[in-house]
């Protein structure tokens, strides 16, 4: 299977920071392959520039301007004339420049002999753009620091299908189950609910830090968190609305850089809206979650969003789709095989309506999982929290103990 044809990885690879990256390409191919590169989300701070020539292109190119950040050149050479290339190359290259090599030779004595002569990555052609991205965001992340956190996104097909109560249970078991230090991050400033759900009033939040752009650092990030219980913290909206809340798409990013260095799992509870920001953010996520209800607009919105967000991430896993309120009493409701028929793949989960459970939880400011641990849902919340930090593979959602019911239900509407 050809490099652009293969199943995007559910690996996690860290963003680059903003760099500058320049490649000497000597096929169209692999042109095409860097150039789709640039375009992943994470090398979107990056800088690329794509040019043609290899190997002698570069030489020439630097012989009389300052090198990038990161040099990626392809050659069909053989050893020795690979190396004579990288000699000439290293006398033009500056302090600090990384130099990423596509050849065509599977020779592990060449791969050793570039790297003592320090470049920093040696790629066998042909490749593709997740190879690139790979390669590139690889050279930023060193072997002994801190793993960069992952962000999950939680967004509604349709307002009040319950996509904010999901993110908050999903939050709690990725922090209680998996005991992964976790941040859910309230982005309904005017009407945010995470500090309700949690019981928690903070004076501070994620206002404080997208009002004050100058004062973000992990210092700042960390004052501003409202700690839920061991492993969870929140970042509170403040819900007022005594100002408007009109961002710029990239309002967020300095926070969320801040917190990916010292989290090792962010959650997003997006509010149900289109604008630059949130298509910026949920674009940017590791892992996505669409919370859709069982009727015909859901299904519509949810299939746009899935298909843009497929688009947009093409190395990326595709973004995850739950049904949420399964079973309302005489109301009629697309069923979850049409719905798996309609996006072409299966829910990654089902979750029933139970007005008394989820409402008794919420106004108690508990989770599902501490109102009543044995709770059916609190299990498929323990389910989500491993698909969506990517401890297990997804499966197709299975139906719950609820399921002969909610159908005798649905036939009788």
């Amino acid at each position: 299977m050809p490099p652009e044809a293969a199943e995007p990885s559910a690996e996690h690879i860290a963003p680059a920071p903003r760099v500058s990256v320049q490649a000497f390409c000597e096929t169209v191919e692999t042109a095409a392959a860097v150039q789709a590169a640039g375009e992943d989300r994470r090398l979107g701070r990056a800088h690329l520039k794509v040019q043609m020539g290899g190997i002698v292109a570069a030489n020439e190119a630097y012989s009389s301007s300052p090198t990038p950040n990161v040099i990626v050149i392809e050659t069909d050479g053989r050893s020795n004339e690979i190396l004579t290339g990288l000699d000439q190359l290293a006398n033009v290259c500056d302090a600090g420049t990384r130099v990423v090599v596509i050849g065509r030779l599977n020779d592990v004595l060449l791969y050793r002999e570039l790297i003592r002569r320090g470049v920093s990555d040696y790629l066998i052609a042909p490749v593709g753009a997740i190879d690139v991205v790979r390669s590139v965001c690889g050279l930023f992340s060193s072997p002994d620091a801190k793993p960069v956190g992952r962000v999950v996104a939680i967004v509604g097909a349709k307002g009040g299908v319950g996509a904010s109560t999901i993110a908050h249970n999903l939050a709690w078991a990725v922090a209680r189950d998996l005991k992964l230090d976790t941040v859910v991050t309230d982005l309904d400033l005017a009407f945010g609910t995470a500090g309700l759900d949690y019981n928690q009033d903070p004076p501070q939040g994620i206002a404080d830090a997208v009002f004050s752009p100058d004062r973000i650092d992990s210092a700042f990030i960390e004052r501003l968190l409202s700690k839920c219980a061991d492993h969870l913290s929140l970042l509170a909206a403040p819900a007022t609305l005594d100002r408007s809340y009109d961002f710029r798409e990239d309002s967020f990013d300095s926070i969320l850089d801040n917190l990916r260095a010292s989290v090792p799992c962010i959650v997003l509870d997006v509010p149900h809206q289109w604008t630059a920001w949130t298509k910026r953010l949920l674009i940017s996520a590791d892992d996505i979650l669409v919370v859709a209800g069982p009727d015909l607009a859901n299904l519509r919105n949810a299939k746009n969003l899935l298909d843009l967000l497929k688009a947009s991430r093409p190395n990326d896993r595709r973004p995850h789709y739950c049904l949420n309120q399964v079973g309302v009493p005489k109301r009629p409701e697309i069923t979850a095989a049409d719905f798996a028929k309609a996006l072409d793949f299966d829910a990654v989960a089902i979750i029933p309506f139970d007005p008394q459970a989820f409402g008794t939880a919420a106004n108690n400011g508990q989770m599902i999982a501490e109102f009543s641990p044995g709770h059916r849902t609190a299990q498929t919340f323990r389910q989500l929290a491993q698909v969506l930090t990517g401890r297990i593979e997804t499966k197709k959602a299975k139906a719950g103990l609820l399921s002969p019911i909610l159908e005798k239900l649905r036939k009788r509407a």
